[in-house]
């Protein structure tokens, strides 16, 4: 056996709704190391692919947002689990995108893994802390629940092509929403990895479409899309969130504005609660007791 081969090469796709279409537009763009090494070819998605995966979030949406949310974070954990067994294809990818070394790219990579289980964790224990009953003066229960906002765009960070990538995505679909993610322009290849992840777990096609290109050129369609409910604009710079803000107006979607973040550092609960919407129901007790008294 001859001791040369050639290598094969890996043909990186974006997921939209469970599978990994190449861009409609056929495009692909270089990416490179922190050293200007090529790595790989990504597809450069068009306004068309945004718009297919804004249709598979929504059409994935029922489903999720329906079950229960013990069963969310089952399906989270899983993903968890896969993720550790490819860890060192992670971690190879996170020092080429972000010029660690393979010992700090390692740490990253841990790091991601165990946010990932900590959204898990909070998938049904946040209505706990956000929602719960309510004292009213009259015969009535009185409830608030969170609920999901519905379909969500996500601006990956430019800089934390994997940490900052799943602090951002994971409390989105831990709540039940569905999400459009828009890879880090510059590094998206743990992005697409990841969706290879998602594609191979529990978490049911068109839940999370990965979608890598130029930043600007795919937000743009998706801030104004109509059935777009929430947009985080984490990987926009001030120019583009400002523009991006003006567009989402026009069917009020839900924004959060980019910020300063350490994602190394443990999140709250913000990320879980932006895209959280507050359903209050009122039920009359009627009579209780013996004595006819009201509860």
């Amino acid at each position: 056996m001859s001791d040369t081969r050639l290598s094969v090469l890996k043909t990186y796709k974006l997921y939209v709704g469970g599978k990994f279409p190449r861009s409609e537009s056929g495009r692909v763009y270089e990416v490179t190391d922190s050293k200007g090494k090529w790595l790989a070819n990504a597809p450069l998605s068009s306004r068309k692919d945004a718009r297919d995966a804004v249709v598979a979030a929504r059409k994935a949406f029922g489903g999720w947002s329906g079950a229960t949310a013990y069963n969310r974070g089952q399906v989270l954990y899983r993903v968890a689990e896969m993720l550790e067994g490819r860890r060192d294809q992670f971690t190879r990818e996170v020092a080429d995108a972000e010029g660690l070394s393979k010992s700090k790219a390692a740490a990253v990579v841990d790091a991601t893994i165990d946010r990932w289980v900590w959204y898990a964790g909070w998938t049904d224990k946040i209505a706990q802390v956000v929602g719960g009953g309510n004292p009213v003066a009259g015969p009535f229960f009185n409830l608030s629940s969170p609920e999901p906002t519905g379909v969500v765009a996500v601006l990956a960070p430019q800089e934390s092509s994997f940490l900052g990538l799943v602090s951002v995505l994971a409390p989105v679909i831990a709540t039940g929403n569905t999400a459009v993610v828009v890879a880090s322009e510059k590094s998206p290849l743990p992005a697409l990895s990841l969706a290879e992840v998602l594609a191979t777990s529990d978490v049911p096609g068109g839940v999370v479409n990965v979608l890598s290109g130029r930043t600007a050129e795919i937000a743009t369609p998706l801030a104004a899309h109509q059935d777009v409910n929430a947009i985080d604009l984490a990987g926009a710079d001030e120019a583009l969130a400002k523009e991006l803000e003006i567009a989402a107006a026009d069917n009020l979607k839900r924004v959060l504005r980019p910020q300063s973040v350490d994602y190394a550092e443990t999140p709250g609960i913000d990320r879980l609660t932006a895209f959280l919407e507050t359903k209050t129901v009122w039920h009359p007790t009627g009579s209780l007791g013996a004595s006819g008294s009201s509860y």
